[in-house]
Parts: C-alpha cells; structure tokens; sequence
C-alpha cells in the first residue's frame, strides 16, 4: 500500500462502551473461587486490545497481582497504558507489542495467561492455545473467554419473531456462509468457543471447566441501565455506519470464500441491514425487546505440575 496507513486497527468496531457491560462481577467472583484465583500472583492478558478484560479479572484477582498485556497492534497498546495510568493502576499493569502465536516471554513466566474473545480471531487458536501454555507456570492456569457468536441468528427479537421460516432461514444462512468464509480465510471461526474445552485437553491441559457467562444483551424497555444504553447505542451507530457486524467489505469477503454466490450478496447483506434498521426504528419508539440471549464461555485449563 502506498501513502498513509489509512486502515482501522484491528477489532475497533468491538471495544465500544457495551463491552464494559458484558460481565455480571458476582458471576466473575464465583468462577475466581471455583478456580482458586485469590493465589495467582501475575496474569498475561494475550490479546489485550484497550485492557478490558485485564482490568475487569483484576477485581476478582488478590490486590497486589500484577497484570501483563500483550497485542500485536501498537494503538491500543498506547490506549491500554494511558487507561491504566488514568486509573491509577500502573504500577500493577504494563502493556507491549507482541503477536498471541510468539509470545515475547519465556518459558513457565505467569501464574495466570488468559484472553478474551482473541483465539475466534486467529487462523490457529491451536497455536495460539500452544504459546498459552507454554508461558504458564507449572500448576497455573490458562483461562479464555470465546463465545458461539452464531446464537444471535436463532435467538428471538420483538422484530425477528414475526418472520417466516424461509426469511430466519436465509438470514441463518447468510451468518453460516460469512462464518465458513472468514474460517476460509485465516481469519477466525466466531464461534470458536464450543471447541476451545476440547484444544486445551488436546495441548495437555488438565482439570478442563467451562463456565457460561450469565449475562444476556437483554433490552427491554425504557432501556433504563447503562449496559441497556450502550447495547442500544450500538444499535444506533451499526445502522449510521451501515455496518451489522461486519463491515460491507468484509461481509462481502466471507460471504464469496465460504461459498455464496457473488452475485447473490446484495440481496442477503440488504436483509441484514433491513433487519438491523427495524430494529433501530423499533428502539426509538420503545417497542423493541429481546432477552437477548449469548453464548459466551469461560473455558479453563491447568497446566500440569
């Protein structure tokens, strides 16, 4: 490419404000007690985007447990060192540039290496799995959480339960080929989650759990929380950007590589959008609800001792 790098960094559509919405902390301190976390004393966050998810396990962490993040993209390691900072927590947090398949620390460093929706992102979260055990301590852990992020196709809207069969099926089949498409490309399965359990016992993890997280993207009206605010929101800025997950671009490129017909993208990305506009219309005027059902898991392993 000539000129100015005028590309987004990566997952910038995805660290908007929900994300901060996405845990219920008594759920999180539940899983720390069934995991025994209060005797990690370091964390490697891989993947760490703006410092999410770091940040978020440091409250179910002991107080004094030192957090290291690493991502491959120079923007949100910035970002991730200046929220600390602002936070008052850098003494306990630091961030450096580095790729989740070639982790930039020795053998056995961390108590703790985890990550949040970073392995549906990757060509081989086998591998990505590999360097995560390798950097943990003997007896540590490695925790990840992925979602099945093909649930929010069959999952039922005030907007989507009016639908026929046949325009459910499409807009499922849309979703299936744009996933089997960006799996075809390197680029990640989305819903990645459901096969995590069995690569950690492949790689020789032992004590293998999985835990579902217990918070839904519910909105019901007024929409009077925060996290319902946000959820909505985003909603709101897909429609403006003419975006529904995806980008037109890349849907277009998963939709081609997982084997749709080119000429038949227009009309399924059209149906997308259409939906995503009723549902924004159906937001404004305070009619629209789902319980808003999400797969997300918690997934952990030990490393053996």
């Amino acid at each position: 490419m000539t000129g100015e790098d005028t590309r987004r960094p990566h997952s910038a559509e995805f660290f908007g404000p929900e994300r901060d919405f996405w845990w219920n902390l008594d759920h999180l301190e539940l899983i720390a007690s069934r995991l025994g976390l209060d005797a990690v004393g370091s964390v490697l966050d891989v993947g760490c985007g703006v410092g999410h998810w770091g940040r978020l396990l440091s409250l179910v962490l002991p107080a004094d447990a030192t957090i290291a993040g690493v991502d491959r993209e120079p923007s949100w390691v910035l970002e991730a060192s200046t929220r600390a900072q602002r936070s008052g927590l850098a003494e306990r947090f630091s961030y450096q540039e580095g790729s989740a398949e070639a982790l930039p620390f020795p053998d056995a460093s961390f108590d703790l290496v985890t990550c949040q929706t970073l392995l549906m992102h990757v060509d081989s979260p086998r591998a990505v799995i590999e360097e995560m055990l390798r950097v943990t301590k003997p007896g540590g852990l490695v925790l990840a959480a992925e979602p099945n992020n093909r649930v929010w196709a069959v999952v039922d809207t005030s907007i989507s339960a009016g639908a026929t069969v046949e325009e459910r099926v499409e807009l499922i089949r849309f979703a299936l080929t744009c996933e089997h498409g960006k799996i075809a490309l390197g680029e990640g399965n989305n819903s990645v989650g459901d096969l995590i359990p069995g690569y950690l016992a492949e790689h020789g993890a032992i004590d293998v759990q999985t835990f579902i997280a217990d918070k839904p993207a519910a909105l019901v009206p007024p929409y009077g929380t925060e996290g319902q605010q946000a959820l909505r929101d985003y909603v709101m800025r897909e429609v403006e950007q003419g975006t529904a997950g995806w980008t037109r671009e890349d849907a277009q490129r998963y939709f081609v590589a997982g084997g749709g017909r080119p000429e038949s993208f227009d009309a399924a990305w059209e149906r997308r959008l259409a939906e995503r506009r009723r549902e924004a219309t159906a937001l404004i005027d305070g009619s629209f609800h789902t319980a808003g059902g999400v797969l997300l898991y918690v997934i952990a392993g030990r490393k053996p001792g």
